[in-house]
């Protein structure tokens, strides 16, 4: 399956935004969203409103480091909004973030938290586009609404958590934690709409690879619910078998960026 370009990374920020305003249109702001604890849909929104704007002051200024982001990590619900204000605001955010890319271009450079570096600015686009698209499931559940995912969206953003699950952050030895890495630990994800991706604990880091032999666990599903499985959100069509605790604990140590700060 071809990974989608740049382009489509930007469109997808407007049509995910686009779907979700569509399914919370006239709801409830107050209703808690279960898959993220403690918050309203109100403030599920504001969070993803707050993301596209963080991401656009980032691209558009150039950021050499790290920029404040208040309205992401704390974003506290404005008891006068309803969703005839808070819509409009999030579907302009997401068009001046999907614009802000256009007039960068993919290899514009710019600060984002999985480089040490100013990087190439096709992350921001990539990463927008996943961020919108979870927490649209979020709020799908949240309104009771059906969540759908283009397949090859779906694969790149699986992949995407796959990249990340590579990071030091993702294996390095923790106290609140058992070690991931050891011998006999490898992993297979299976979707029959997509493709089979294979992850390998046994090294030093964590390796994707084709696999060989049986593995310790395995995940199978449609790979929309496969990345939701990914994401700790339910995704009860996934069937998994062999070591689930190895599976669990990989979720929790590959969303190590999703944890609150």
């Amino acid at each position: 399956m071809t990974p989608p370009a740049f382009e489509h990374h930007r469109d997808a920020i407007v049509t995910q935004t686009e779907r979700l305003t569509a399914q919370v249109r006239g709801a409830d702001l107050s209703a808690p969203v279960p898959t993220c604890p403690g918050w309203t849909l109100g403030q599920l929104l504001r969070h993803v409103g707050g993301d596209h704007r963080w991401a656009e002051e980032i691209v558009r200024t150039r950021a050499a480091g790290p920029v404040g982001n208040d309205l992401v990590d704390d974003p506290r619900a404005d008891p006068l909004a309803d969703t005839s204000t808070l819509l409009p605001w999030l579907t302009e955010g997401a068009a001046r973030l999907s614009a802000t890319l256009r007039a960068a271009g993919p290899d514009a450079l710019a600060w984002n938290p999985s480089a040490d570096r100013p990087a190439p600015v096709r992350f921001w686009a990539r990463r927008m586009a996943y961020e919108t698209a979870v927490h649209r499931a979020d709020a799908a559940l949240t309104t009771g609404a059906s969540f759908t995912l283009d397949a090859g969206l779906a694969a790149d953003a699986v992949e995407e958590w796959l990249e990340f699950s590579t990071f030091p952050e993702a294996y390095a030895p923790r106290p609140d934690l058992p070690d991931l890495l050891g011998p006999g630990r490898t992993m297979r994800f299976e979707a029959p709409d997509a493709g089979v991706w294979h992850v390998d604990l046994t090294g030093e880091r964590p390796a994707l690879r084709a696999g060989s032999g049986t593995p310790a666990a395995t995940a199978r599903g449609p790979v929309a619910d496969l990345l939701l499985y990914f994401y700790r959100r339910p995704a009860p069509v996934v069937v998994t078998g062999g070591d689930t605790a190895l599976l669990d604990l990989w979720r929790t140590r590959a969303g190590f960026w999703l944890e609150a700060p």
